[in-house]
């Protein structure tokens, strides 16, 4: 019996591949491409880059250490969502859940600036605990994420001071409900 390796989330790998590309182009340049391409901060709109960071800002981490406490939760959540939704799908939720999370960052909070993917994996999260719904029904799963991860994370900006931002973790889990909703129409 032949056995052979499948590519079979093909946007969560290649996510996970280009973030790991961009974590090594990092360690490279001593940081300038992670601070030109993979950052969100407040900028001039005249600057094309700019536009680049609003949504690249999710494929950048400042440590390996970062990365892989990302990359671990988008490989396991990921792959099945990518089964359930399609690629496409997938893709316009990463899309568009990079850009809100970039636009927030970027109005709310000019004086510091954003990197890494857990908007994304948040969305994903709560995207997967919309997965089972019915109609005329709300999932007990989604309920608990809300409470547990969402809530969580109220707590945590209310309380904690350190550099995570648990407001792109908000924004993330929103858009995984909205598109989620949104899907299921």
């Amino acid at each position: 019996m032949k056995v052979r390796v499948q590519y079979n989330a093909p946007v969560v790998l290649t996510f996970a591949l280009l973030s790991l590309g961009a974590l090594v182009l990092g360690s490279v340049t001593g940081g300038w491409s992670t601070n030109a391409l993979f950052c969100v901060y407040r900028s001039s709109l005249t600057d094309p880059l700019t536009y680049v960071r609003m949504v690249g800002h999710v494929l950048g981490h400042a440590s390996y250490a970062h990365y892989m406490g990302n990359m671990m939760l988008l490989l396991v959540v990921g792959p099945p969502l990518e089964e359930k939704y399609g690629s496409s799908r997938l893709l316009f939720c990463i899309l568009v859940t990079a850009l809100v999370s970039g636009l927030v960052q970027f109005f709310l909070f000019p004086g510091t600036a954003l990197l890494g993917a857990s908007g994304i994996v948040f969305m994903m999260i709560v995207l997967s605990s919309l997965a089972g719904m019915r109609a005329g029904s709300i999932p007990l799963t989604l309920i608990l994420v809300v409470v547990l991860y969402l809530g969580g994370e109220l707590v945590d900006a209310a309380t904690v001071q350190d550099n995570v931002s648990q407001l792109t973790h908000i924004v993330g889990g929103l858009c995984g409900a909205g598109l989620g909703f949104a899907m299921k129409r």
